[in-house]
């Protein structure tokens, strides 16, 4: 994830010389270097609080209201395809099954994205139930997205606004407790995600994110130039010299819960040049508050209250 501020001009370019081009042929020039930095506005899960999570038209409905960054999660089919989902299960708040019945709680685990190959993925709905914590989300049709098939549809929709491309916060969904039964381990699940990367050409425009430090290891011992977040729940006790030295290296972006925030250590992030992009921040007061503290961003389900 790079963040976004001040005026960005993107050159597009046409086809003059063959009418069968696709207007996903017309590439925008890449972000400038020298571009400064601004606060971030980030829609989680697209904007879960909207819209059908994880979803490309969350993630649509989260550009047009003027987010710069899109925060979503990966997992992986059993056929090794990278999807938008916040578990590598379907989740019995936002599931339909293919036969129009709901899943049960007790059930959801049994019902294994890693153990599903896509085309069988497909065949569930993530959008029409009701969800119990957000009443004013959107319902409509949905399924789990290839991360490809997001990519794509940005850049279509980025082309036809006109406009700069948002980044995308790229959370990796791992924990020593389930490798090898809900995801890959660290080394393939990075390749695997970096591939789909690599081929859609947006290096440039990602972070990666995690709660597991081994993801972000990986990374910055293989792929040093892609930007990493650490992400921090609420219940986390270290302090962030002792997550500092766990990593090893000083992240791109530090992100703990915001109940965490407080000025102290914003300023020392900022001393090492790390960025400070509290989760998930869903009222305006919190906001505001949190700005005051010189954060460099903020994630919502709500990108309506920026």
């Amino acid at each position: 994830m790079k963040i976004i501020s001040g005026t960005i001009v993107f050159l597009f370019f046409l086809s003059s010389c063959n009418s069968s081009k696709k207007m996903n042929d017309q590439q925008p020039v890449k972000p400038a270097a020298t571009v400064q930095n601004n606060f971030d506005k980030e829609g989680h899960r697209g904007c879960r609080g909207l819209m059908p999570e994880n979803t490309i038209p969350a993630m649509l409905y989260a550009i047009g209201m003027g987010v710069t960054t899109l925060e979503m999660d990966i997992v992986f089919t059993k056929d090794r395809k990278a999807i938008l989902s916040h578990e590598p299960f379907f989740n019995h708040e936002i599931t339909t099954k293919p036969d129009g019945t709901f899943i049960d709680e007790k059930d959801e685990k049994n019902y294994n994205i890693y153990q599903m190959d896509y085309e069988e993925v497909k065949k569930y709905d993530v959008g029409m139930k009701p969800h119990p914590r957000f009443p004013r989300q959107q319902k409509m049709k949905a399924i789990k997205p290839l991360l490809s098939d997001v990519f794509a549809a940005v850049k279509q929709d980025m082309i036809t606004r006109r406009r700069p491309f948002p980044y995308y916060n790229i959370e990796t969904k791992t924990t020593p407790a389930t490798d090898d039964i809900y995801h890959p381990k660290p080394g393939e699940f990075v390749e695997l995600l970096m591939q789909v990367i690599k081929d859609n050409q947006m290096e440039d425009y990602v972070i990666i994110q995690s709660f597991d430090v081994r993801t972000l290891k990986y990374l910055h011992q293989y792929y040093p130039a892609i930007k990493t977040s650490l992400l921090i729940d609420e219940t986390d006790t270290m302090t962030w010299m002792e997550h500092i030295n766990d990593l090893g290296f000083y992240p791109d972006v530090y992100s703990p819960h915001f109940s965490l925030v407080n000025n102290m250590l914003v300023q020392h992030c900022h001393a090492h040049k790390t960025k400070v992009i509290p989760w998930t921040v869903n009222d305006k007061a919190t906001i505001d508050k949190l700005k005051k503290m010189d954060v460099d961003g903020i994630i919502t389900d709500y990108p309506d209250l920026f």
